[in-house]
């Protein structure tokens, strides 16, 4: 056998090794999909995802060549990988949060001013306004998400608005601003995997991030969602408390996790003051915020796990591999369009496998550094393709922790919200015919 077919059969056999993924899909899409045609409710949520992808990781043991032991280990490594705890965290103290603020009033305090604030006709474009701004503040589309579902919930369930609109507008602003804010984990990764300075990063960002959101604007307000409400006489000022706290430390660039611990604790702070909530009442509906979490806090910890087995296995390098070479035959003549176009695929395609725009862009950073060199494209340019198209695969994956997050909260299936989410789709086709001018010869 000659040395080139022994290459590529090593590279098909370890792009066999995402095979696991496929079999994640299909059962939980695949499932949901089957019972919302039967008519089912709540389709999605008869097959959970954190047990569709209990057959996957053991495909991916049964494709893996390391002893069970040592794949196992690599598992628990995945599993355990900072970014993944992070998540997990979050997912227990927004669900804490969103609790709390609920039982204690804050919730409606925060509908009855957002009624009275924004015009009947724009409050979809206020929300993702509002989204927008915490997520680049905080630099965290979790952060936002969290902080934001709980008072989303209270106009869907107060105006009866439909929630899966609701969820893509919220998702919509929060991927915004993760993408353009400085102190986002994707641009930190971004910007150090290809030696870029944040500010440039930004300034090409913003070229491509701001035309998008305008035009995701101007959507929003043409769907015709109204809100007829009775102007309110008094609000609860008090019950606004931990909202406004919490959006001036995220102005403040507060670590998300004491933003969100604040939160929990001035939401019990106010119910005791101003309705008797009981300190006993408030250990429970936190300890009810951790429950709701459940089903997404073990499959971020799958995920992670699926996803080092799949590293180790060469699935990621082989992809990567895979589209490097297919950037590099598409535009032969043209080579820093074809290095941009083979960042823009790494970073899109190795999200759609790992569910987490940080690690994709630590995985496929040093490939994408060395296409951004062949190519003659500046660092600003490939730190700002590898953020951009992992966050719009981000914004779009109905197994992405932000969909989870809402579809969770906002009682609706993860099809539901990433159905609305028009920034992510927007941004594709904006970004893409933006750096398909800026590279014509």
């Amino acid at each position: 056998m000659t040395t080139t077919n022994k290459n590529n059969n090593n590279v098909n056999r370890r792009l066999l090794s995402l095979f696991p993924f496929a079999v994640f899909l299909g059962l939980f899409l695949g499932t949901g999909v089957v019972l919302t045609l039967q008519g089912i409710d709540f389709a999605f949520y008869q097959l959970p995802a954190s047990i569709a992808i209990i057959p996957a990781i053991l495909v991916a043991i049964w494709l893996g060549k390391d002893s069970i032991n040592e794949q196992i280990n690599q598992f628990i490594q995945g599993a355990g990988h900072q970014n993944i705890i992070t998540m997990c965290i979050i997912y227990l103290l927004a669900g804490a949060f969103a609790v709390v603020a609920k039982a204690t009033g804050s919730v409606d305090a925060s509908v009855q001013l957002g009624l009275s604030l924004f015009p009947d006709y724009l409050i979809l474009p206020g929300l993702f306004l509002v989204a927008a701004f915490i997520s680049t503040a905080m630099g965290t589309s979790m952060g936002t998400i969290a902080a934001i579902a709980p008072i989303a919930l209270g106009f869907i369930e107060s105006a009866n608005l439909d929630a899966s609109v609701v969820a893509g507008v919220i998702i919509s602003g929060a991927i915004f601003g993760d993408n353009l804010s400085i102190i986002s984990d994707t641009t930190i990764a971004s910007t150090r995997s290809q030696g870029a300075h944040m500010k440039d990063k930004f300034k090409v960002n913003f070229k491509f991030a701001v035309p998008a959101a305008l035009i995701c604007l101007a959507i929003f307000s043409s769907l015709g969602v109204s809100v007829p409400h009775e102007a309110v006489s008094e609000t609860n000022a008090i019950g606004l408390l931990p909202y406004i706290v919490i959006l001036v430390l995220a102005l403040l660039g507060v670590n998300v996790f004491l933003v969100l611990l604040i939160g929990i604790v001035l939401a019990a702070a106010v119910g005791m003051f101003t309705n008797g909530y009981q300190l006993a009442t408030w250990i429970e509906d936190i300890s009810k915020g951790f429950a709701n979490m459940q089903d997404i806090f073990i499959l971020a910890l799958f995920i992670g796990g699926l996803s080092e087995l799949i590293k180790r296995q060469g699935g990621l390098a082989a992809l990567t591999h895979a589209v490097e070479k297919f950037a590099r035959k598409l535009n032969p003549n043209n080579h820093k369009r074809a290095a941009g176009l083979g960042i823009a695929c790494l970073a899109f395609s190795c999200n759609f496998f790992t569910a987490n725009n940080t690690v994709s862009i630590i995985v496929t950073g040093d490939t994408a550094k060395d296409l951004a060199t062949d190519g003659d494209l500046s660092p600003a340019h490939s730190a700002s393709l590898l953020d951009i198209f992992a966050c719009i695969n981000q914004g779009l994956l109905p197994y992405g922790a932000q969909a989870l997050l809402l579809g969770t909260t906002l009682k609706i299936s993860p099809i539901e919200v990433v159905s609305s989410a028009y920034y992510p789709m927007i941004l594709l086709v904006v970004a893409s015919i933006a750096f398909w001018r800026v590279t014509k010869k």
